[in-house]
């Protein structure tokens, strides 16, 4: 969970990350969201903040300002998550998708900054696409408008939380990638892997980001598949959308430049060279701040009284 605190040109004033499991249910996670902002604001010195922007994992009804369920955040279906932190903080509360929010970082503070046509694909626990065309964010017509982490894959079977097979997401998301890893220690085929299993407990993105870097042949082939998946996923949407620029981010970011490299060979090898002469496909500049920065950017027109 990130939380920050912006002043009015979107500056970030206070940042925290905190470690959050959304399958608790929306009541706690939200009152440790709240908790950690009103001690944000207590160190700046602010009362009352003008508005709250939120981004969320999860579909949302945007003009409801609720949540609609996905299988691994139970108890979120239908939630009022605008109207509560609404009357907790007493100001204007805007909820959007978190991909969209990182989308909105980057157009205004990132990479996306002079471009009005682009993707935002955040690779994280799950796979998700803004889409900004014009200049302005694409939800679709019940929010969930651009949710490729569900596109299926040609070569795998691996089982998805949402019940199909072959999603996207569950062959190169967060957990999938921690599954894989750990398949390779318990194969014997990375004892790279096993050492930092070893040492930290767990295997995460960072470990296996950790384990290329040193040269494990093991975790450079996981990388290298996953990112070919996600080219093959994100050339379909170059042909069909023909973006003026890709932005990748989210937590297997942290892959870094091999991720990128296989992602870019695979969209430029596959997708037709008009739509992609032009094309550039880039790590994310705002990194880790994009959400926070997008979700401020979504509630300061709420904020400052701008009509829509």
């Amino acid at each position: 969970m990130s939380v920050a605190i912006t002043d009015g040109r979107l500056r970030i004033v206070a940042f925290e990350r905190t470690e959050c499991d959304v399958r608790q249910g929306p009541e706690p996670v939200l009152e440790l969201a709240a908790e950690r902002a009103r001690g944000l604001l207590a160190k700046a010195g602010v009362e009352q903040p003008l508005g709250v922007g939120v981004g969320v994992p999860c579909p949302v009804d945007f003009r409801r300002g609720i949540t609609v369920a996905t299988p691994v955040m139970p108890g979120w279906d239908g939630y009022p998550v605008r109207d509560l932190l609404a009357r907790w903080f007493e100001c204007p509360v805007v909820l959007d998708n978190d991909v969209n929010v990182m989308a909105l970082g980057e157009q205004h503070a990132g990479a996306a900054r002079t471009v009005e046509n682009f993707l935002f694909v955040k690779i994280g626990v799950g796979i998700g696409c803004g889409i900004v065309a014009k200049g302005e964010l694409y939800r679709g017509m019940d929010g969930c408008a651009g949710d490729i982490g569900h596109i299926q894959v040609a070569d795998s079977d691996a089982v998805c939380a949402c019940g199909n097979s072959g999603c996207l997401e569950a062959t190169f998301g967060g957990e999938a990638l921690a599954r894989d890893a750990l398949e390779a220690v318990r194969s014997g085929r990375s004892p790279m892997l096993g050492e930092l299993l070893e040492r930290d407990g767990t295997l995460s993105a960072a470990a296996v980001a950790e384990a290329v870097a040193a040269g494990d042949a093991t975790s450079l082939q996981l990388v290298r598949t996953g990112g070919r998946r996600v080219g093959e996923v994100l050339s379909g949407l170059v042909s069909f959308f023909n973006p003026s620029l890709i932005v990748l981010g989210g937590g297997l970011a942290v892959l870094g430049h091999v991720l990128l490299a296989e992602i870019r060979s695979v969209i430029y090898r596959r997708s037709l060279p008009l739509a992609t002469k032009n094309l550039p496909i880039v790590l994310s500049d705002v990194g880790e701040h994009a959400a926070v920065i997008g979700a401020a950017r979504l509630v300061s027109d709420e904020a400052y009284g701008v009509p829509r």
